[in-house]
């Protein structure tokens, strides 16, 4: 048990992480507006991706390094495909976290600017990592992560309860109005679910950080316990998101705004409608505790791996900087550039969903590449035998490719493939 703490960590700041956008908006928005009939894409989600997550830890566990590190190995292609995917990929999702936390912050706050509620949140999140301390932000995530995660199975169990707002199936697809908007919301719910796959690598740079500053090396088995805690839980977590959408506004006739403050309002009241008014200021805090959680981690995440891959490609150019001044240089400019995204779409009124979809769309697409890197990185050749994959994960691997694969085929056809479907409908 005193090792076993020793190593807890990574894995509750990865279910903080993952705790964010793909649950309290896409998850509730899945469950609001089609009931349980997308149940099965974030199992499946959840279950496909698991192994190319899982891998990250492993990784760090048997070599002491960050996958990244890793990808350094598989020769230059792949570490600057990988830079170039962090690139896209950084200011997209850090802006569409901070467009989320944002609009709880309002709403808990009342204030009405959403642009200076961003400039606050952001200028908090980087007063907190420039001490390049992990130790403030393990501590921080594990509390904020613990009241959501008690008000969310409460809410949970209650409205089970309670029984849903309406009597139309919630598992019929009949019930669907609106089958191609039902298509098209696929892909942007599995690509967050339970969060992007490139940040896979996080769970490797937590774990070697989780090690230099415990001083203890866990063994695989407490090293997997720790992400698996993680892991489950926000799959879990997931399932509670969908349930509470479901039962509380779909067939209710309500719809979710696609305003940042207004949505981050409407989450609220799933919560009050459950528990009464009384509960409001408890659970608006709660909410945007664990989306500011979520911000400080995301910015975090992106910057250590952003550093660790400068440190990789330009090991000569870099060697007089320290990784604690380089992260710092990422950390300011993945602020401003994510800062430019928010209020470019600022001017347009479904700017908050438009830049949500985007980012989880463009984080799906490229996922099948970060899960053939860490596949490739788990076998004989980078990890020693004690630490590779038993049968099942190989298995599961070759179907989460496949899986993935079939998927990102999909949405660069979307178009013409919804057309296929909605007439073999």
């Amino acid at each position: 048990m005193k090792n076993l703490l020793k190593t807890l960590g990574p894995g509750i700041l990865f279910a903080s992480t993952a705790i964010g956008v793909s649950h309290l908006v896409q998850s509730t928005r899945a469950g609001a507006d089609f009931g349980f009939t997308m149940l099965w894409a974030i199992i499946l989600a959840n279950l496909f991706k698991y192994p190319f997550f899982e891998y990250g830890s492993r990784y760090a566990n048997a070599t002491g390094e960050s996958i990244i590190s890793g990808y350094r190995r598989l020769g230059k292609i792949p570490i600057w495909i990988f830079f170039l995917i962090t690139i896209v990929s950084m200011f997209l999702v850090t802006a569409a976290v901070g467009n989320v936390t944002a609009g709880f912050m309002q709403n808990l706050f009342g204030i009405s600017s959403s642009i200076g509620t961003v400039i606050i949140i952001f200028i908090i999140c980087i007063a907190i990592l420039i001490s390049n301390n992990f130790s403030v932000l393990d501590r921080l995530i594990k509390v904020i992560g613990i009241v959501l995660l008690l008000s969310t199975l409460i809410a949970f169990i209650l409205v089970l309860f309670k029984g849903p707002v309406s009597n139309e199936s919630l598992f019929a697809m009949d019930t669907i109005s609106d089958k191609s908007l039902y298509l098209s919301f696929l892909i942007p719910l599995m690509g967050w679910m339970p969060t992007a796959l490139d940040l896979s690598t996080w769970n490797s740079l937590w774990t070697v950080a989780r090690i230099k500053e415990s001083g203890y090396h866990p063994t695989l088995k407490e090293t997997k316990f720790d992400f698996n805690l993680g892991y489950f839980l926000s799959a879990l977590l997931a399932i509670c998101f969908v349930t509470l959408g479901a039962y509380v506004m779909f067939g209710s006739g309500k719809a979710f705004s696609k305003s940042g403050a207004a949505f981050s309002g409407e989450v609220i009241e799933l919560y009050t409608a459950t528990f009464g008014n009384w509960a409001e200021i408890i659970i608006a805090s709660s909410a945007f505790s664990i989306m500011f959680g979520t911000c400080v981690a995301v910015f975090d995440g992106f910057s250590r791996s952003m550093t660790a891959n400068i440190k990789n490609i330009f090991p000569v150019k870099t060697e007089r900087t320290s990784e604690t001044k380089l992260y710092r240089i990422v950390l300011l400019v993945l602020s401003f550039g994510s800062f430019a995204l928010i209020f470019h779409f600022q001017t347009d009124p479904d700017g908050f969903m438009k830049l949500v979809k985007l980012a989880t769309s463009v984080s799906f697409i490229i996922a099948p590449v970060i899960a053939v890197f860490n596949f490739i990185l788990v076998g004989k050749k980078y990890i020693p035998d004690s630490h590779r994959p038993k049968r099942f994960m190989l298995i599961l691997s070759y179907l989460g490719i496949l899986f993935l694969s079939i998927f990102t085929i999909f949405y660069i056809f979307q178009e013409e493939m919804i057309n296929w479907i909605l007439t073999s409908w």
